[in-house]
């Protein structure tokens, strides 16, 4: 199947999830993740009307964008971890960067964008698992991050991320689902600005919107498997 064809056949997949949860279909943006394909993978999802990507490193899209000059309403965010050095970067690339999981790298963040003259949405990413591979902050460190936040000025949070334990059964992460959305309307009780839940891949976003995500993010189910290059 083609990659359009693919996106017609997410969207639909979207819109069931959604009637089947008694939400609208508005309510859910679908990211297409576009980590290690190719930028015609990523201008072929856009030729078909997907404006909303996201990336995993800051250099693999620093690649890519220069590809990308014609496409200004297209929206990329950075989803996978960013380290201290990478910050500035990222802010001058990125539309959002949804994987903030300290003060460190959100106040380099802050600087950053105050240099860009900009405003920098985020997410925080929870680490709910207990593997080692995920990153994210601890739930129990989300307040004092968040109101920490408080004084920055060019970096706003806007609601949380997540990453379950990959299981081909999907049910297996809707008890990650459900805690990320308690967290989510804890949060919104001192920070009105926390509302987006990014939670949901390609084998589970079903569930995941059924638990109230607003964001899925898909990549093997819309572009196929990835290839990684060899080490």
């Amino acid at each position: 199947m083609t990659i359009e064809a693919n996106l017609n056949q997410l969207r639909d997949q979207i819109a069931l999830a959604c009637r089947r949860a008694n939400r609208s279909e508005t309510e859910v943006a679908l990211m297409a993740v576009s980590k290690v394909h190719p930028v015609e993978a990523l201008l072929e999802a856009y030729a078909a009307g997907q404006r909303l990507f996201g990336e995993n490193r800051v250099q693999e899209f620093q690649e890519k964008s220069a590809s990308l000059g014609g496409q200004s309403d297209l929206e990329m965010h950075l989803i996978g971890p960013l380290q201290s050095n990478k910050t500035a970067k990222a802010a001058e690339l990125f539309a959002a960067v949804d994987t903030v999981d300290s003060l460190k790298i959100a106040q380099r963040l802050d600087a950053a964008a105050k240099a860009l003259g900009k405003k920098l949405p985020v997410l925080i990413e929870v680490k709910l698992s207990h593997e080692e591979s995920k990153h994210g902050i601890a739930p129990e460190e989300l307040t004092r991050l968040l109101a920490a936040m408080q004084g920055l000025e060019h970096v706003v949070p806007h609601g949380l991320m997540t990453v379950p334990p990959w299981s081909e059964d999907a049910e297996v992460a809707r008890p990650y689902f459900q805690r990320l959305r308690e967290l989510r309307d804890e949060a919104q009780r001192t920070c009105s600005t926390v509302v987006e839940l990014s939670m949901g891949m390609s084998n589970d976003f079903a569930v995941a919107i059924e638990e109230g995500s607003t964001c899925v993010r898909v990549g093997t189910a819309l572009f196929g498997k990835r290839l990684y290059p060899a080490p």
